[in-house]
């Protein structure tokens, strides 16, 4: 026989959150207005002011709102990233699955960057350019991080100029997601400079606007990024 367990009251902190979801989902509260502010939202709700913060870190680790330090807290609008922190915490049980990690990043990935080539715009272009001149200098870097934070600005522009809000979405978890396997595949000897080349491969196919191009240099890195992960753990990514 199934066994149920009895259903939990909804607490306070949950009430608040709906009221402020319902405010949001109806239009009463607009995309980049700023909630009342947690004295305020205290005495209208009639509960204390830690009650009110609960909820709103809540809605802001779900991604609804963003508190901004010493200004409040406001409505996100629909094209602001995804927090890192609500992503990491969605699919913190994946994250050192090398397998799962390199097959998510492979399949979008390489869409996101086929959807880019056949609409990028040449103005579009020009900020990954910039990107990678900085990618080339910051090559030989002893830690990788500042080079990581350049991968990261160039992938999740070209989900931007891709033209498809759900791949640019999912662009950004992906690049959330393989932080921490990242830090560590640029550790590996020759790492970064293979991501200058394939990202130097990927540039050109976009500026071209050249599909077939795009199709062969995604496969192109996803071959060398098989041999960099196989390099930090057991998995043979087959």
């Amino acid at each position: 026989m199934v066994q149920i367990k009895s259903v939990k009251r909804v607490t306070v902190t949950e009430q608040i959150m709906e009221q402020i979801v319902g405010l949001i989902r109806s239009g009463e509260l607009q995309p980049g207005e700023q909630l009342p502010n947690e004295r305020d939202l205290a005495e209208q709700f009639g509960v204390t002011r830690g009650r009110v913060r609960e909820a709103l870190r809540a809605l802001s680790l779900i991604g609804l709102i963003t508190i901004k330090s010493g200004e409040g807290s406001f409505v996100n609008r629909r094209q602001e990233p995804i927090p890192p922190e609500t992503i990491v915490w969605m699919f913190h049980h994946e994250l050192d699955n090398l397998d799962e990690v390199y097959a998510a990043r492979k399949l979008i990935e390489t869409e996101v960057y086929l959807s880019a080539a056949a609409n990028a715009k040449p103005e579009e272009v020009e900020p990954l350019k910039e990107i990678a001149d900085r990618l080339e200098r910051l090559q030989h870097a002893e830690e990788p991080e500042p080079f990581l934070d350049e991968l990261d600005r160039f992938d999740l522009h070209v989900g931007h100029i891709c033209r498809n809000r759900i791949y640019a979405k999912l662009m950004q978890t992906i690049v959330s997601l393989r932080r921490e396997t990242s830090l560590k595949l640029l550790r590996v000897p020759g790492a970064m400079a293979s991501s200058v080349g394939s990202r130097s491969a990927l540039l050109d196919a976009l500026a071209r606007n050249d599909v077939p191009s795009m199709k062969r240099a995604t496969e192109a890195f996803f071959e060398q990024s098989k041999r960099f992960y196989a390099s930090i753990g057991d998995s043979d990514l087959s």
